[in-house]
């Protein structure tokens, strides 16, 4: 390396630390507002379940807040805790010359063990029972929204299909397709042919006793 290009070295290594820092990364633009019917729908969707936390009892809302609680990382490291340390301070206490509280095999900690495993399922309990009549309104809802939106498609079918005939510079065809989509559909039908799917048909009813040729005359072959 020639002379020149040692002493350059230098300059070029204190023009890059002393020049300017790059521009930082743009920020992110701020989230475009929600168009207003999505807004509605989460609004509706708010007041569900603010309606439901408003129609707890008073007896529900302790049982509530525990059972959330129980469901957290943090129960299940500090019930480790609990039995770690209740097992340690039995196992050592001789060795402070104190008597242990509970010795092997630790019976007052398999009676708070159970006692908790008690209460704990009983809450859980509660609380499913709780989110299953939630669970079933919120079915209910779906299924009346779902019929809904299921007759307002056939009314638009039936629409669509009359304008259709009217216009003169359309040819006018049957379309038996667009016909049947155009009679909204009878849940209680549906729920019949869903019925008669987990009906055994008759391949599956298990084939026929065979009779034998000899049973009906009462003699055998030997007879004759």
């Amino acid at each position: 390396m020639t002379p020149d290009r040692k002493d350059h070295i230098p300059g070029l290594l204190q023009a890059r630390r002393t020049s300017a820092p790059l521009p930082a990364a743009p920020q992110d633009e701020a989230a475009a507002p929600l168009p207003d019917h999505v807004s509605h729908n989460i609004e509706a969707i708010r007041l569900l379940h603010r309606r439901a936390d408003e129609n707890l009892s008073r007896s529900h809302r302790p049982i509530e807040t525990v059972s959330a609680l129980l469901g957290r990382p943090a129960f299940f490291y500090s019930i480790v805790l609990f039995v770690t340390l209740w097992v340690l301070l039995n196992l050592f206490a001789p060795l402070w010359a104190i008597a242990p509280f509970d010795p092997p095999p630790y019976f007052w900690l398999q009676g708070l063990v159970g006692l908790g495993a008690l209460l704990t399922t009983t809450m859980v309990l509660i609380t499913q029972t709780r989110q299953g009549k939630l669970a079933e309104q919120r079915a209910q809802l779906d299924l009346q929204v779902s019929l809904l939106a299921e007759q307002k498609t056939a009314k638009l079918i039936a629409l669509l299909e009359e304008l259709r005939r009217d216009l003169p510079e359309v040819t006018n065809r049957h379309d038996a397709e667009a016909a049947a989509m155009e009679q909204s559909t009878d849940p209680h039908a549906i729920l019949d042919a869903l019925e008669t799917l987990h009906e055994p048909g008759p391949a599956e009813a298990g084939p026929a006793p065979r009779e034998h040729p000899d049973a009906g005359d009462g003699h055998s072959p030997a007879d004759q």
